[in-house]
């Protein structure tokens, strides 16, 4: 690789290299502020990222290609998914300013290790080569612990960071070792010759199971599917608030991200994922086991749902059932099933967030989390009240709300792909039932629960309520026809092909 090259190249990667500065701005300005001042590094970190977002919307890729030797790809599919991330960090940064778990206390590195998480989703959702994966997954996975018990004065905080990180070396170790396999039979971490080496037809079928199946360990820890979902009740109750928040979209996403990319090309029979569905695992039912993993995830997820009383436990086992929802599109795995991952990554980001948003403001004013507590706070808190309301609507899939768009078309691309896929979206469907009792409990709590009505209503600050009102909006009209973020979305299933 020449110099001109790694010029060329560089002119692809200004997104990273922007984070990157920001990042040690960030890092350089929080050692100039005092404790009671580092708050102040929080706003250079949602400037500086707010710029990287406006980068990453005006990288071209009308031409989908490889950069650092095909270690990275610059495509239509990356850019969705960091504008995600990044959309979502910036949402979580905003709240973050009002979390009372964070006041009183120095706060620049919590910032700093935001900024260097998004940087590596940004690193995971392109890329192409396994050394390049494992890097950019462990970049994610170590901030992700140091975040989850970034209070550690408290006890459960740090438990939740020692579990993240048990859970987190027992996968990953897994993963390594499916990678392993994978090199030994093709002679290449690059994962486009790796498809090259299996579409020749030579690899045992019995291998290639073992190594989709390690490899599904692995990513599968990432996206909280069961029964890889262990760490993520006490990881989210332990966690900051706003970290859990940005727990339960950002890094799932970047999961789906390198799991639709990592199987559509190296399962692929001649390397183009925007053509064909895992051809080369055509001998084996290999839609059999996404399938009963995604029936597993949901069920798990909205069977233990019901019996949580701490509604920041209940929204970690209910992300655990939505993870299960998304598999649904990678059984598919064709364009359909991808776009509708794509578009679900989006609006499940507003809706949680959203509803986490809501569970940290009424941490701050009412000092609890409990889904008991929250009796007549419709009355206590009307506006609060109405968003929290739509925020459960969506996530439980109710029309017209953004969560039923989303549902409809990952069960739609199920039915389309063929008549033996119905029972799978028939099971999703018995799922949104399942789940609607313990989200309308939180309903039913605020509007139909026994308690004398407060004279003097609760407001919440006008950056809070406009916050809110920025993610409630678009899921109360995601239902109209042509939906912008749906035609984005497929317009996203553009993959980089070597």
């Amino acid at each position: 690789m020449n110099l001109n090259q790694i010029v060329a190249d560089l002119s692809y990667f200004i997104p990273e290299i922007l984070l990157t500065g920001v990042l040690l701005m960030v890092i350089v300005y929080d050692l100039l502020q005092k404790a009671e001042t580092s708050i102040r590094a929080g706003y250079l970190a949602l400037g500086g990222l707010a710029l990287t977002t406006l980068a990453v919307i005006g990288q071209d890729v009308s031409s989908p290609l490889g950069i650092f030797s095909n270690m990275l790809a610059v495509d239509a599919f990356g850019r969705y998914l960091k504008i995600v991330v990044s959309v979502g960090a910036m949402l979580v940064m905003w709240i973050s300013f009002n979390s009372n778990e964070l006041k009183n206390r120095r706060v620049g590195e919590y910032y700093i290790l935001i900024l260097t998480l998004v940087l590596g989703m940004y690193f995971l959702v392109s890329a192409t080569h396994l050394l390049s994966i494992y890097i950019s997954l462990e970049m994610v996975s170590i901030m992700s612990y140091l975040l989850s018990g970034y209070l550690k004065e408290q006890m459960r905080s740090n438990e939740a960071s020692v579990k993240y990180v048990v859970f987190g070396a027992f996968s990953s170790g897994i993963l390594l070792y499916g990678f392993s396999l994978l090199y030994g039979l093709t002679g290449s971490a690059d994962i486009f010759e790796i498809q090259a080496a299996l579409a020749a037809g030579t690899a045992p079928p019995a291998l290639l199971l073992l190594i989709l199946i390690m490899v599904l360990v692995g990513f599968g820890y990432k996206i909280a599917a069961v029964p890889f979902h262990f760490w993520t009740p006490d990881v989210y109750e332990g966690a900051p608030a706003p970290i859990t928040a940005f727990l339960s979209v950002a890094p799932k996403a970047a999961g789906f991200a390198i799991i639709i990319r990592f199987f559509n090309v190296v399962f692929s029979g001649d390397g183009n994922p925007n053509l064909e569905s895992w051809s080369v695992l055509e001998n084996m039912n290999w839609q059999a086991v996404i399938g009963v993993l995604s029936v597993l995830t949901m069920t798990v997820g909205n069977v233990i749902a019901l019996q949580q009383s701490n509604i920041k436990r209940m929204l970690a086992y209910s992300s655990i059932a939505h993870a299960g929802y998304m598999l649904l599109g990678v059984v598919v795995a064709d364009q359909t099933g991808i776009s509708a991952i794509l578009y679900y990554a989006a609006i499940y980001m507003l809706m949680n967030l959203g509803a986490f948003f809501v569970v940290i403001h009424i941490k701050n004013a009412f000092d609890t989390e409990e889904i008991e507590d929250y009796k007549a706070l419709g009355y206590r808190a009307p506006l609060l009240g109405v968003f929290m309301a739509i925020f459960m609507f969506s996530l439980t899939g109710l029309p017209p709300t953004g969560g039923f768009v989303a549902k409809f078309y990952l069960f739609r691309a199920l039915i389309e792909y063929g008549d033996m896929y119905f029972y799978l979206a028939l099971i999703g469907l018995i799922n949104g039932v399942i789940s609607l009792y313990y989200y309308m409990r939180v309903v039913k709590a605020m509007y139909f629960g026994k308690m004398e009505f407060p004279k003097k209503t609760h407001q919440a600050p006008l950056n809070v309520t406009i916050l809110l009102a920025l993610l409630a909006i678009p899921l109360l009209f995601a239902w109209m026809l042509g939906d912008p973020l749906s035609a984005y979305a497929q317009h996203a299933v553009q993959f980089f092909i070597k």
